[in-house]
């Protein structure tokens, strides 16, 4: 197999990594002011050197400090995040090896506020009903809600883009579109297109300029300040890394690319990036991979989306073996989105997800022979996520609907539990040893947990409106992490007092499957940036 690798650092980079840093007395302070706000709380103040950039948050005193393990010697780029301002200065510091630096930051009033809004302030903005507004989170998945409404296209030119779009992948964006092999239907792709082509054409510049009022979330107060923010950028700017999972050293971070056909692989100590090129199974079909999972011997399986099947990387031999789906079974527009390989030692078979057939296969590893499960064959619903438990029975997340579901692994019998929260769409998430579902509800903007045993529910609302929550970990400690697409920001949920810290990331960040590193004293949330080309690291210091 053909390797490339990309060495991403010199020497003088490798500053950044935490072994290097621990014995470093280096560190940047400061405090952040603007015109009428003498000390300002909630301020991302980021510091980039090579393809690394670590952001801290100033407190309810204005004041920032990067620890002194996370900033080595040299120069910085210096840049923030607030809504509504821009950096006035210094752009720019210089870090010595024997004393912090100090820097006064100070904002000034942007003159350009449409373009510092998430996808989220965009749909709290817009005019419509909230049903209305669901209809830009679809959008996302390729590109920000701002590219609609900076449009000027009337009802019918945009009935005749949404028709462009079905003819895109899943698993497009606006860097790098693909065409699919057969064209969604339309009304399958956006339910009643031609109404929310007239909205859409409501809402951008078709006449003119907007006359609606921009809103803004508030900034974040309190403990969502106390964190430490790393975000390593990858060396393409079409990578996406859709899926990422963290080994047990806490420093090695493998990731899918949802329109490459590669895994990668980041070593966060050297900053070295590798790709492993995955085989093609269809010539002329679209690239990319999206779920990563480990079996019980730390393989990685990879769900090929439109290259059909799977692909189990061994990591002793850095080889592929490739899981084909049986010629009768395969379509034009099948994908392998999801798999679930964690319990294939119980008996030797491995559960994937199909889209084009809102259903499962079961493939029994020894002979290739395929099982095909349709809970929703006469039903409205959709399998997503899916997950095994320790008898190899499959559970899956129903995004087409509101259901948890089960097939038995002995009679292939499927059980439905509805969520206590209608059209709920559960998208992502993951069973725990004590067989308790985690998942985030993307339709209901809410995270929850099903537990297997007592099959009793527990939901929990995220702090707004529009989140679009995609993924829910547990951390160790019992925290409940999520985020999306829409909000540019991650959340922890304290699952027994029910109460949320947020956290602003540094930039737009569209934001996939997530990743609890439980390896240190305290838990880390890990993400890929699926339209940034990068990789995140979220410290919460509390």
């Amino acid at each position: 197999m053909r390797l490339k690798m990309s060495l991403l650092a010199a020497t003088a980079l490798a500053a950044l990594a935490a072994p290097a840093l621990a014995q470093a007395p280096a560190a940047i302070t400061g405090k952040v002011s603007a015109p009428g706000e003498a000390s300002m709380e909630g301020v991302v103040v980021s510091a980039k050197k090579g393809i690394v950039t670590v952001s801290v948050v100033s407190d309810a005193k204005g004041e920032f400090s990067f620890p002194a393990g996370k900033i080595g010697p040299g120069e910085y780029a210096i840049t923030t995040r607030a809504v509504g301002y821009n950096l006035d200065g210094p752009k720019t510091v210089s870090v010595a090896a024997d004393k912090p630096a100090m820097i006064d930051v100070k904002l000034a009033k942007t003159r350009n506020l449409a373009s510092q809004l998430t996808n989220l302030e965009w749909m709290l903005s817009a005019p419509g009903t909230d049903e209305q507004k669901k209809a830009l989170t679809g959008c996302t998945n390729c590109h920000s809600v701002e590219r609609i409404l900076a449009s000027s296209y009337n009802a019918e030119e945009f009935y005749e883009v949404i028709k462009r779009m079905a003819q895109y992948s899943n698993n497009s964006f606006y860097k790098k579109p693909q065409i699919r092999a057969e064209a969604r239907d339309i009304n399958r792709f956006v339910p009643n297109a031609d109404k929310v082509a007239a909205y859409f054409a409501s809402i951008n510049r078709s006449e003119g300029e907007r006359t609606w009022e921009l809103k803004t979330m508030p900034r974040l107060t309190g403990d969502s300040t106390k964190v430490v923010i790393t975000e390593y950028d990858l060396p393409e700017p079409t990578i996406q890394p859709h899926d990422v999972m963290v080994d047990a050293d806490g420093t090695t971070v493998w990731h899918s690319d949802f329109s490459g056909q590669i895994l990668g692989r980041l070593d966060t100590k050297t900053l070295a990036h590798k790709t492993y090129p995955v085989p093609v199974q269809r010539q002329g079909w679209p690239t990319g991979a999206l779920d990563l999972e480990p079996d019980a011997q730390g393989n990685i399986w990879m769900g090929l989306m439109f290259q059909h099947g799977a692909a189990k990387f061994d990591r002793k031999t850095e080889q592929f073996t490739m899981i084909k789906l049986p010629p009768d079974l395969l379509k034009a527009d099948s994908q392998q989105a999801m798999v679930s390989p964690q319990n294939i030692d119980v008996d030797g078979k491995l559960w994937m997800q199909d889209p084009a057939r809102n259903g499962l296969y079961r493939v029994n590893l020894a002979d290739g022979k395929t099982e095909l499960f349709e809970p929703f064959k006469n039903s409205r619903g959709g399998p997503y996520s899916i997950f095994s438990d320790k008898q190899n029975n499959a559970w899956f997340l129903d995004f087409g609907g509101q259901n948890i579901g089960k097939i038995d692994a002995k009679t292939g019998q499927t059980s439905l539990f509805p969520t206590p929260t209608k059209n709920s769409r559960p998208r992502r998430g993951r069973i725990d040893a004590e067989g308790k579902i985690w998942f985030a509800e993307f339709g209901g903007e809410r995270v929850g947990m099903f537990d297997t045993r007592t099959e009793k529910f527990q939901e929990w609302e995220v702090p707004g409106k529009f989140y679009a929550p995609y993924d829910a970990a547990l951390d160790k400690n019992g925290f409940l992490w999520t985020s999306g697409m829409n909000a540019d920001r991650a959340l922890r949920l304290n699952t027994k007092t029910g109460k949320y810290v947020e956290y602003q990331l540094p930039r737009y960040t569209n934001v996939r499957r997530i990743f609890v590193d439980d390896s240190q004293a305290k838990p880390s949330l890990w993400i890929g940036n699926n339209h940034g080309a990068s990789i995140i690291k979220i410290e919460p210091q509390d």
